[in-house]
């Protein structure tokens, strides 16, 4: 394994650490601004616009499509170190490059599995940022945390399929540009395999029988920057057979498909925002003092610093090595790699995170630094693409298969 950095990473990683210093970290305040005046919390400050504009004059856009047709040809270890540049500002530099979640492993699946007609109406204006789109699989009276137990039913009249239930923490969800749901439920709830029961299709935002009913809240705040994580109701929408992706009883497939990249570019990004707080846990403790001497004079300080980027340096390395796993042997080969890195980072991160809260005092959990928010979207992330305890329970099983 060599993880040094090619001649196009390097490049890319100049222009886009420029871009952060220039554009985006000045955008942050003025994003914040610009929303509070907006008419709806939900509607898209006019600065994401401007960053958008600016990335694709840049040639900063689409870089977490390896494919080159649709997007910028970068294999998931040149696209590594991209990532985490932007998890430095996780809530604007990923969108104003056309890379945020949940767009991204929406992007993936058409580009994957959609048909011509589909790539056509949904991933073209995705990939030129004209729509936003969401995913719609998490369901509240069941453990979604397994997936065979969605309740959501996608039944076939005639020439439609009718789409009846209730979903809620999708994200994107309230965004008024989001035009498009990627929805899984069941075509073949009695089928005997468990696995080949559900499907996915395209419903639209504005088909009849879909209802964005209100936003759910993240550690008692709305995520405005992500465009909301909303409860949809489905109450027997109907949509076109041709909206279907891939064939009946492929949902579960797609779903692992998508997760795989989703959840590798979630640990790029968190490793960023690692970074970012242990920026901002540096510059608190040389500009403060407490009992008589400066915070980065505490020892207690220092093995806070120290502790944070020995974890940082033995994320990544775990980053890369599954990142070029994926490249060289297929996210299947990747699969304990994968669910590794995902167990291990937004733990990690939190703690690194939490601690800088803790040196920032009561500057740390308010809306003046980013750390509060930080720390929701990694807590969150340990929950979100499967729970820890599935990764630990999936994993635990590979390792013990060794044995019997």
């Amino acid at each position: 394994m060599d993880f040094t950095f090619d001649a196009r990473t390097e490049e890319l990683r100049a222009r886009l650490l420029a871009f952060m210093d220039e554009y985006v970290y000045p955008a942050e305040a003025v994003a914040e601004e610009q929303r509070a005046a907006l008419a709806s919390p939900w509607d898209t400050p006019a600065v994401v616009g401007e960053l958008k504009a600016q990335a694709r004059r840049q040639g900063l856009w689409n870089l977490f499509l390896p494919d080159a047709e649709h997007g910028a040809g970068l294999t998931n270890l040149q696209y590594a170190p991209l990532a985490e540049i932007t998890g430095r500002s996780p809530h604007l530099a990923p969108t104003a490059l056309n890379c945020a979640a949940p767009d991204t492993g929406n992007m993936e699946v058409l580009a994957q599995f959609a048909d011509e007609a589909q790539k056509k109406q949904w991933l073209e204006p995705l990939l030129a940022g004209e729509i936003r789109s969401a995913f719609a699989m998490t369901e509240p009276e069941v453990a979604s945390s397994d997936a065979t137990n969605i309740t959501t039913l996608i039944q076939r009249e005639g020439d439609e399929y009718v789409v009846t239930g209730r979903k809620w923490y999708i994200s994107g969800a309230m965004n008024p540009d989001c035009k498009i749901f990627i929805v899984m439920g069941k075509t073949d709830p009695g089928g005997a395999d468990v696995r080949r029961q559900q499907s996915m299709v395209l419903v639209p935002r504005d088909t009849p029988g879909v209802t964005v009913r209100r936003a759910m809240k993240v550690f008692g705040y709305e995520d405005h920057s992500h465009g909301g994580h909303a409860e949809v109701v489905f109450d027997h929408a109907r949509v076109p057979v041709t909206n279907l992706i891939g064939e009946e009883g492929g949902g579960f497939a797609i779903a692992q498909a998508r997760l795989g990249p989703g959840r590798i570019h979630h640990c790029m990004r968190l490793i960023g925002m690692a970074e970012r707080a242990i920026e901002l846990m540096c510059r608190r403790a040389v500009a403060r003092d407490a009992f008589g001497k400066a915070l980065a004079q505490q020892g207690v300080v220092h093995n806070w610093i120290a502790d944070a980027r020995v974890t940082v340096e033995q994320l990544r390395l775990l980053v890369l090595k599954t990142a070029w796993m994926m490249d060289t042997v297929g996210n299947r080969g990747a699969h304990t790699e994968i669910q590794a890195i995902k167990i291990a980072t937004p733990r990690a991160v939190v703690d690194i995170i939490d601690r800088a809260i803790q040196l920032h005092g009561a500057g740390g959990v308010s809306q003046d630094f980013p750390l509060a928010e930080l720390y929701a979207s990694a807590r969150t992330l340990m929950i979100a693409d499967g729970p820890d305890e599935v990764h630990q329970r999936s994993l635990a099983r590979r390792e013990l298969k060794k044995y019997l």
